[in-house]
């Protein structure tokens, strides 16, 4: 039998990365051009005349005279981490399968663990915006999906108060081979939520949604999608649907994955960590270039408090 291709490919090796990444100054060419392709730019006047202040390590603008640093006004704001910890974070979250934890992020990069926590939730927020910028197109494939189970004595069902709703979305092409795929957190399952997750994630004229018989999934007409609900009943044999094939592979994935790769994980960040794994799934047709590309996402995202959740 030949080998998945995909499967298979090469990657980024650890002598590859550290040949391009391995010193601070390669690591602070590389962001520079990441950030300023096309040569420094003020970000107050736009002027590309400037001057570098070694002892501060900024740059100032010859017109204007404001200053600036290599990563003010973007993820890696006011971080006391080198770059050459940056990068190889962003080689560790990318070219693991499953995911690494913060805990174990903070002993490959010798740094504390709430140093590594916040790298990690910074880089995944990276992922998550960027991913929630590219729309679904094509044949989708839609479920709804729980993360938690249930408390002893509490709620059963969907009413269980330790399950957290999110929904699962999957992009395949005329072949019926996945594509893209977004997992997204919400509310509730209610039709004006689904509605504004469609408004907000599928294409606008260009996609056509399947999903089971629940009620809420009506909310993808609402937001002007065509829509086909396929009532498929409950237990395993439902899972069995070929309609349904690749959204329920990759939420069984996501889960496993998830359960394998952290202990416990706050509600709250559970958007984060759905958007990490969307992330290397929707880019694996090349692995080795994603550092690269989670390293320019990087330079163009704006800071955020890394206990901030955007939904």
């Amino acid at each position: 039998m030949a080998k998945n291709k995909i499967q298979f490919q090469k990657g980024m090796s650890l002598v590859e990365f550290f040949q391009q990444y391995g010193q601070e100054e390669q690591c602070r060419d590389q962001f520079f051009k990441w950030r300023w392709a096309n040569g420094f730019e003020c970000p107050l006047c736009c002027c590309r005349e400037y001057c570098i202040l070694k002892t501060r390590e900024l740059y100032q603008c010859n017109r204007c005279r404001h200053q600036t640093s290599l990563t003010s006004g973007t993820i890696l704001e006011a971080s006391k981490l080198p770059f050459t910890i940056w990068f190889l974070g962003m080689f560790l979250m990318t070219q693991t399968k499953n995911g690494i934890s913060a805990l174990e992020l903070s002993r490959q990069l010798g740094i504390s663990y709430n140093a590594s926590w916040r790298l990690k939730h910074k880089l995944m927020q990276v992922m998550k915006e960027r991913d929630d910028s590219r729309p679904l197109q094509g044949h989708v494939q839609m479920d709804d999906a729980y993360w938690g189970g249930e408390k002893h004595g509490g709620k059963r069902g969907r009413g269980s108060e330790n399950k957290h709703p999110f929904v699962a979305a999957v992009q395949t092409n005329e072949d019926n081979h996945p594509l893209y795929m977004r997992f997204s957190m919400v509310t509730s399952f209610r039709k004006k939520e689904l509605e504004l997750w469609a408004r907000k994630h599928l294409g606008s004229d260009t996609c056509c949604v399947i999903s089971d018989g629940l009620g809420a999934f009506t909310g993808i007409a609402d937001a002007g999608h065509p829509h086909t609900a396929v009532v498929t009943g409950g237990g395993h044999e439902s899972m069995d649907n070929e309609l349904f094939t690749w959204v329920n592979t990759m939420i069984g994935n996501v889960k496993n994955s998830l359960k394998g790769s952290y202990h416990s994980i706050n509600p709250k960040h559970l958007p984060r960590y759905l958007a990490e794994y969307c992330y290397r799934f929707n880019r694996r047709f090349d692995l080795k270039a994603m550092v690269s590309r989670l390293g320019y996402m990087a330079a163009r995202t704006c800071p955020v408090i890394a206990q901030k959740v955007l939904v």
